[in-house]
């Protein structure tokens, strides 16, 4: 293997994960257009919000596979086009994800291991799916302190696709001219490996619960300090 040149981390339950969060985000989706319908003071009636639900689960990769990304905007405009009354798409997408609370929890050796990382000389760069219709820079304003840390930050929204799509990964090399064979990718999920397995560079999955999961990974860790010895 060539030295590694540019390690590419995965986000959510990698570097952080949001604390008091249900398994799956569906369980939110009613609930928030409830509350968009209370903060906005909005005419729609329960109808109106079982379709809006129908229309956000249906964008949803986990129910209805796809790698291609939308914008917010675009998610948005579908799930309220019947709709009536005077509304800015912009507040319903505000008060939609204000309603979740989500607690972000950095992992407390990610800091320290990125800035070691880069001090020795390493490219560090993010690639993370943004949850379904979440503007990019609300899903950055959950870990800022990390942003500084990373050389390169794509996220699904800014190259239009999504894990395992390895089109993020491309845009990373084409910007640092390198190899696949010079970049690994970490991350906690199947979609992360398949994603450095179709880009062609190594794939290392952490596995933070201990139950040994094997998703075809050529390496596996417990914590991101790990890693070094990777290295």
């Amino acid at each position: 293997m060539k030295k590694i040149k540019v390690i590419v981390f995965d986000i959510g339950g990698t570097l952080m994960e949001y604390r008091n969060m249900p398994l799956s985000w569906l369980d939110y989706y009613k609930k928030s257009f409830c509350y968009v319908r209370e903060k906005l003071n909005l005419s729609i009636s329960d109808e109106d919000i079982e379709l809006s639900y129908e229309i956000l689960k249906k964008y949803n990769p986990r129910i209805n596979y796809r790698e291609i990304d939308y914008s917010p905007e675009v998610i948005f405009s579908e799930a309220t086009a019947h709709w009536t009354g005077d509304f800015k798409l912009d507040d319903v997408i505000s008060e939609f994800f204000a309603s979740m609370n989500l607690s972000a929890f950095i992992y407390p050796e990610t800091c320290f291991l990125l800035k070691k990382l880069r001090a020795d000389g390493y490219i560090i760069a993010a690639l993370s799916d943004v949850a379904i219709g979440m503007p990019d820079e609300l899903h950055k304003s959950y870990f800022t302190e990390l942003l500084p840390l990373f050389d390169r930050y794509v996220s699904s929204i800014s190259c239009g696709w999504r894990k395992p799509n390895p089109k993020g990964l491309c845009e990373i090399a084409e910007q640092y001219q390198v190899t696949p064979d010079e970049m690994i990718m970490v991350g906690d999920e199947e979609k992360d490996i398949k994603t450095a397995e179709r880009f062609g560079c190594k794939a290392v999955l952490i596995d933070r619960s201990g139950e040994k999961r094997y998703m075809n990974q050529d390496y596996s860790i417990n914590n991101l300090n790990e890693i070094i010895s990777i290295l």
